[in-house]
């Protein structure tokens, strides 16, 4: 049994969702989102919250049940509070500056790195040496950030290159004479 599709997706005030069929809409007052449930999931509105439950006890349908439960849950967030990522940089001289619709990324390389900002996402740099990418399709914003780590990730021995705000980079200690 899935405990995570169990829970039923409460709808907060100022998101309005609609079912229909297998397709499920959710507008708030930063977008509005879609999702189509697998055929192996049953979803339907019951008291202002969404409930998706499982057509059959195959292995197939447990899994998309628990995955869509999710997905709705992400929609409803997205387009009440939206989601960001927080990524910085270090290294001397490694730096990153938005252009228009252009994050231009000096990472050490003899040239500048520059990545297309994809729709529906958004990315700032306050400082220099931080970028933030917000959106509210968390897998747009996850993506996004993914590929400007994957530019130069970050390196165990000094800790240069491109690592998310949250994360712990493993240190590794260098040669000894």
């Amino acid at each position: 049994m899935s405990r995570v599709g169990k829970k039923p997706v409460t709808i907060p005030s100022g998101v309005t969702a609609t079912v229909d069929g297998q397709t499920v809409k959710v507008k708030g007052t930063k977008g509005e989102l879609s999702f189509v449930v697998p055929d192996d999931v049953a979803v339907v509105m019951e008291n202002g919250a969404v409930k998706v439950d499982p057509r059959s006890e195959t292995k197939r349908a447990r899994a998309m049940w628990g995955m869509s439960r999710a997905q709705v849950a992400s929609l409803v967030e997205g387009v009440s509070k939206g989601f960001e990522k927080k990524l910085e940089i270090n290294g001397v001289g490694y730096k990153a500056a938005v252009a228009g619709k252009v994050l231009k990324l000096s990472l050490g390389y003899s040239h500048d790195v520059d990545y297309e900002i994809p729709a529906g996402v958004t990315i700032t740099t306050p400082k220099p040496t931080e970028i933030v990418v917000a959106g509210i399709d968390k897998q747009k914003v996850g993506q996004a950030a993914a590929e400007i780590r994957k530019f130069r990730g970050p390196e165990p021995y000094k800790g240069k290159g491109v690592k998310y705000a949250d994360e712990f980079i493993f240190r590794k200690e260098g040669k000894k004479k």
